[in-house]
């Protein structure tokens, strides 16, 4: 159900009334995989009504109130209705600051995501196990498989519609590969910390270091990615009608990454995620983002990792660096080669395994949404992350962690 401006959600109704009918409905059961070793989770609004989401293993029920709550989340009626309808997310209103844990863990709360979206949206929670992907022709889809640009189109149209991704084979050539990165390199000699449109963080050794620029449309040839005949015929692979989604600046809309050895702080390394987790999916989404590969990406390297099928199922940030988090899938990338992913596609980008080279992964990345998409309360992702003066992004696991403890 959405709510809209004239019918906005009814807290004590909604938990009364309309979540019982979906549980009854198997909403519980549906979210119930997403549950295990959770604990229960409640909200709880600024004046003390609350209601508790109980998981039992093969289902969910709710109650009133959250005494029994192992972790509990205040947040404004605005934001829980927003949440419900795919506004906000959990992890964009802990770095925004605009909700608190008052019990428990707040990684908790973000874990439940999955789990919540089934019994909000009917969403399956994502299960590699429970997927059977199928090529054009009805045969076991190669998750890993990549394409020339002059491949038969269906076929990539199918691969990108049921992975939600697309790996695709020398896109652009070495000359024009050769002013990208240059134009890479005078963008990084710009960066300053604190300017808001670029990313930090520290290695190791506790140097600073440049992760990623937001503003590399400020440079010509960068500037011209998002229009490029190429780019745009691989974009027009999707289902929808997508466009070059609007960007808060002229200089901004292309960003460039640089992907780092033994990062300590930051955003550098990139848990697995989907585009959309910090909020406004149901305004921005279906979003393609693309990536165009500058240097060589390789699990030495620093190499971009997809979740097969991932894209239309509940999913949660998932640490990669984590014995037991998935590998998924990737390809290994050459300069000019190109990744298509919707931003729902779960991915991540783990730490480089090699820390001897003399270059990592340099990739430009730009994106296209629906025709009129829009970020959520007029703010991009960039601006929520940025709470530092000194440019550095934090992890998720801090911003949680003050959450707690405000």
């Amino acid at each position: 159900m959405t709510a809209t401006a004239s019918d906005p959600l009814d807290f004590h109704r909604y938990h009364r009334e309309e979540l019982p009918a979906l549980l009854r409905a198997g909403r519980g059961a549906l979210a119930a995989r997403g549950t295990r070793a959770l604990g229960s989770l409640a909200f709880r609004l600024p004046g003390g009504d609350a209601y508790t989401y109980l998981p039992n293993g093969a289902d969910v029920g709710v109650v009133a109130g959250d005494a029994s709550a192992d972790t509990v989340i205040e947040l404004t009626l605005e934001l829980w209705q927003n949440l419900v309808n795919e506004l906000d997310a959990a992890a964009g209103l802990l770095y925004g600051g605009r909700a608190k844990c008052l019990r428990g863990s707040a990684l908790r709360w973000v874990a439940w995501e999955p789990a919540l979206r089934a019994l909000w949206s009917g969403r399956p929670v994502y299960d590699a196990n429970q997927l059977e992907l199928q090529d054009l022709r009805g045969a076991k889809l190669d998750p890993a498989a990549s394409f020339a640009f002059s491949g038969e189109r269906e076929d990539m149209a199918h691969f990108l519609r049921t992975a939600g991704y697309l790996f695709v084979r020398g896109v652009f050539g070495p000359d024009e590969i050769a002013v990208f990165r240059a134009e890479a390199e005078v963008l990084a000699g710009e960066a300053r910390k604190g300017d808001k449109l670029s990313w930090w963080g520290k290695n190791a050794a506790g140097e600073e270091v440049l992760t990623r620029v937001t503003r590399a449309a400020a440079k010509p040839g960068l500037r011209s990615l998002p229009r490029d005949p190429r780019l745009s015929a691989l974009k027009d692979l999707a289902d929808e009608k997508l466009e070059h989604r609007a960007p808060p600046s002229a200089e901004e809309g292309v960003s460039v990454i640089w992907k780092r050895p033994n990062m300590s702080e930051g955003l550098g390394d990139l848990p697995w995620h989907r585009d959309c987790g910090m909020g406004g999916h149901a305004l921005m989404c279906p979003s393609l983002i693309v990536s165009v590969f500058l240097t060589p990406a390789t699990p030495a390297s620093g190499e971009l990792r997809m979740l097969p099928g991932s894209w239309q199922r509940g999913c949660g940030p998932i640490d990669a660096r984590h014995p037991q988090a998935p590998r998924g899938v990737s390809f290994a990338a050459a300069p000019g080669d190109v990744s298509l992913h919707y931003g729902d596609t779960m991915h991540a980008a783990p730490p480089p395994e090699r820390d001897d080279l003399d270059t990592y992964r340099i990739s430009a990345v730009t994106g296209y949404t629906r025709p009129g998409a829009r970020s959520h309360r007029g703010r991009y992702y960039n601006e929520v992350l940025h709470r530092r003066e000194d440019g550095q992004i934090e992890h998720l696991a801090k911003v949680a962690a003050d959450a707690e403890s405000d």
